[in-house]
């Protein structure tokens, strides 16, 4: 049994994932690596380990039922808790020359069943041993582009972004499951958030981002490990909200 805190980031052998996973274990917090690749994963751990982190791989494929199962049964024999799990992995697969009454809803479906159902079936297969934390923390990462609020008025910062509508839906959703669960566990010591990381350098981000890694890791960092007087139920990026 590790009486260290555990963090677990899905989609963390690169990126902004691998990103969290390095600062939190510079925290001295134990880092979960998850990956779908297994192999990915444990460069990656092999990487953070390398620069003294206590880094694990786990194979967890958010998609894919049964890899969660595993996951939930390999963390619970080997650390008996989860102190902090980051919901970092996420897909953008939308077909940005379409507008939206164009996109297929194959990809759709694709883009959901990763950034909203996969979510929500990776947060429920770890619920019980983020229960068994003294402070449990869960961080949804969303996005800017799923504000509603932003995206309904002209002239916001993401008015006119509308190229991946599938993606920027789903991550409303996943803004809207943050406050729905928030209120579930409100009387728990367990808080969830939703991060919005910023324009970041990463294959997703594009060429246009602005932002380098170690500060699109900055607000997944400080919403999992947010003292007992940190907010749950908010959806914001660097410390300030964001509309929803």
């Amino acid at each position: 049994m590790n009486n260290k805190k555990t963090a677990l980031i899905t989609g963390a052998n690169k990126g902004i994932g691998l990103e969290t996973a390095r600062q939190l274990g510079k925290k001295d917090i134990t880092v979960l690596v998850g990956a779908r690749d297994a192999e990915k994963g444990k460069r990656a751990a092999d990487k953070l380990r390398g620069e003294g982190i206590d880094a694990h791989a786990i194979v967890l494929d958010v998609s894919d039922p049964e890899s969660i199962q595993k996951a939930a049964a390999q963390v619970e024999k080997d650390f008996g808790r989860l102190d902090i799990l980051v919901n970092n992995a996420g897909v953008m697969a939308d077909d940005k020359g379409k507008k939206v009454s164009e996109q297929s809803l194959a990809m759709w479906r694709e883009t959901f069943d990763t950034n909203v159902f996969g979510l929500i079936a990776t947060t429920n297969a770890f619920l019980p041993l983020l229960r068994k934390s003294a402070a449990g923390r869960i961080v949804n990462l969303s996005s800017i582009l799923g504000s509603t609020g932003f995206h309904a008025k002209p002239g916001s910062p993401i008015y006119e972004s509308k190229d991946t509508p599938a993606y920027n839906v789903s991550k409303a959703a996943v803004n809207a499951y943050t406050v729905q669960l928030a209120h579930d566990l409100k009387d728990t010591k367990i808080k969830v958030n939703a991060a919005h990381p910023g324009w970041v350098k990463t294959d997703m981000g594009g060429p246009g981002a602005m932002m380098e890694l170690e500060d699109g890791a900055k607000t997944s960092v400080a919403l999992a490990t947010a003292g007992p007087d940190g907010p749950s139920g908010t959806f914001e990026h660097m410390g300030k909200p964001l509309p929803w």
